[in-house]
């Protein structure tokens, strides 16, 4: 991929986001990049009826990022080429009163994808760990046992909910989900930019949200604690990739790569050999259907 790996995004150690980059260049024309993820794309289309074929594996994609860090428009352009029934795009929104009924991760496993399937998590439950952390009040809306408040939310509670996601994750990679987790990592300059022009593009302005600059004011203590959950949950079963977002081509491009690259690796997944004895009928077959005529 213009002469880097692919595996250079990829969380193998312990990371710090300040150090990573959000922007890369690979020194290509956005007429170049464009062209690159077509070719890609179609691609992992082309894997995708193979994956449905086989019926053994599904594939899990986690996207998370900052607002605006272009998880709306990156599904919408990598994905073009999918068959419609073969991938499903989850967005999850604040929790209904009936998924607060149930324990954290209780909606993210009925949305998980079938056997044969790609899914998309448009924010995943990870946002347990990160929106939470930031407003831990939040926490109280799912009436735990010996939470009573705030303050019994501690460094143990959080340390315990990692161990529940790497667990959860863990058990669907065994049963054959196979987890991409992608942050896409925005630059506090850029998301300044990207919502300056929500507000300037009249097509755009539904997107804003006042709620959107109180947020943008909380950014150092989301970056610490996305940092903390990537560390803490990138494991050989479902790794985090960390994405330069401020260019959206070329993240688009990068997510792609990854996946493209990854599911080659799993020589098993093959379409399904006929039957002997209708293998040893299909010119019979033929000549029945071309008689039609």
């Amino acid at each position: 991929m213009y002469g880097k790996k692919t595996t250079s995004f990829r969380v193998d150690k312990s990371i710090e986001l300040s150090k990573c980059a959000t922007r890369e260049d690979f020194g290509v024309s956005d007429k170049k990049l464009k062209k690159d993820l077509e070719s890609i794309r179609e691609e992992l289309g082309d894997f995708q009826d193979t994956l449905y074929a086989h019926s053994k594996y599904s594939v899990l994609i986690c996207l998370q990022g900052m607002d605006s860090a272009g998880k709306d428009s990156l599904i919408r352009e990598v994905f073009k080429d999918f068959n419609a029934r073969g991938v499903v795009v989850h967005s999850f929104k604040v929790p209904t009163k009936l998924e607060l009924g149930h324990d954290f991760l209780w909606r993210h496993y009925i949305a998980l994808p079938a056997k044969g399937k790609f899914g998309v998590f448009n924010r995943t439950h990870y946002e347990n760990v990160l929106v939470t952390r930031v407003h831990p009040e939040y926490i109280l809306g799912e009436h735990i046992p010996g939470i009573h408040s705030v303050s019994d939310i501690d460094q143990k509670f959080w340390n315990k909910r990692f161990e529940q996601i790497n667990n959860f994750e863990r058990h669907i990679a065994e049963s054959g989900t196979i987890v991409f987790k992608f942050f896409l990592h925005l630059s506090k300059e850029e998301q300044r930019l990207r919502l300056l022009r929500r507000l300037e593009l009249k097509r755009k302005n539904w997107k804003f949200s006042p709620a959107d600059l109180e947020e943008r004011k909380l950014w150092d203590t989301y970056q610490k604690f996305y940092e903390e959950a990537i560390n803490e949950t990138s494991k050989p079963h479902a790794p985090w990739y960390v994405v330069p977002a401020d260019n959206k081509k070329e993240a688009r491009v990068i997510v792609a790569s990854v996946l493209l690259e990854e599911l080659k690796k799993y020589k098993d997944i093959k379409e399904p050999e006929l039957d002997d004895k209708i293998k040893a009928n299909l010119a019979k077959y033929k000549e029945q259907l071309e008689k039609e005529v």
